[in-house]
């Protein structure tokens, strides 16, 4: 990116203030006043955006190939980021509301975000070292590639696809929900419900709390996982899973097989489908 303009400590509030600006770097400047414009960023090309505080909705749609680094999106900044493609958000906060929708090929690096629809409809999402809280997060986007991953959400990763998350730590309920072919690696899983009607989830080396998961799974894979407050579990599943230590209780799993270090009980007492599931424990 060669950078051709420099734009330092101004304040924009009016509509669509820097639209379209190409090949240029925007340092210590404020978008915000009583103008109340949006816009101010669309359209953006090869846009480096460092050390600027938004409190104006839609600055950065439509934007390609753009970094925005050690920035404020306070709750005003509605909207934020939509449409945009091959971005780079370092070191950000970010309040604003619907920040993510509809993006191509964006990478997140050690922001706070508070967004309750967080990164919908998103293809090739990379997150580093974030902490995010979002009620709906991910919902149905694609290709996603997370690590370090601190989230604290509510209905997480519904109708995800092609999807890796590792070392990080999942505080959420109903996550997973008809997702298709998404990894988890060495993270901790916390919720209720987990990862109903999903297909192709594979969960490693993970530990996994709460009650009821994992039920309606379809290819369902549990390597070398612990589980913990876990009664109910795989109601109707395809599974294969591997369990260190103790599931409080099992449910009617429709087939595969089950090895754990000890199950407090197996239930068969409301079965509409026939269980053809193995299951062993030690000893």
């Amino acid at each position: 990116m060669t950078i051709e303009t420099i734009i330092e400590g101004k304040r924009f509030d009016e509509e669509r203030a820097l639209y379209h600006l190409t090949n240029a770097r925007v340092t210590g400047c404020e978008f915000a006043g009583p103008a109340d414009g949006e816009s101010a960023l669309k359209e953006s090309r090869g846009v480096e955006v460092d050390d600027c505080r938004f409190s104006l909705r839609y600055p950065l749609w439509h934007a390609q190939g753009f970094t925005l680094s050690r920035s404020t999106l306070d709750g005003g900044t509605r909207a934020p980021i939509w449409y945009a493609r091959d971005g780079l958000l370092r070191g950000c906060t970010v309040e604003g509301v619907k920040c993510l929708r509809e993006c191509d090929d964006m990478r997140v690096e050690d922001c706070r975000v508070t967004s309750p629809e967080f990164g919908w409809k998103c293809r090739g999402l990379t997150l580093r070292g974030d902490v995010i809280t979002s009620e709906y997060f991910l919902l149905d986007s694609e290709r996603a590639d997370i690590e370090g991953l601190e989230l604290h959400g509510k209905y997480s990763f519904q109708y995800t696809r092609d999807m890796t998350v590792r070392r990080s730590q999942l505080d959420t309920k109903d996550a997973f929900w008809h997702s298709r072919n998404v990894t988890v690696e060495d993270s901790v899983v916390r919720g209720e419900y987990l990862g109903w009607y999903s297909e192709g989830l594979t969960l490693v080396r993970c530990r996994i709390v709460g009650t009821q998961p994992l039920c309606y799974c379809r290819g369902l894979r549990l390597i070398d996982c612990t589980m913990e407050g876990t009664d109910l579990a795989f109601e109707y599943s395809d599974v294969e899973a591997v369990v260190l230590g103790r599931i409080e209780s099992v449910r009617s799993p429709r087939s595969g097989h089950i090895r754990a270090g000890a199950i407090g009980e197996i239930l068969h007492d409301a079965d509409v489908m026939a269980s053809e599931c193995v299951i062993e424990t030690e000893g």
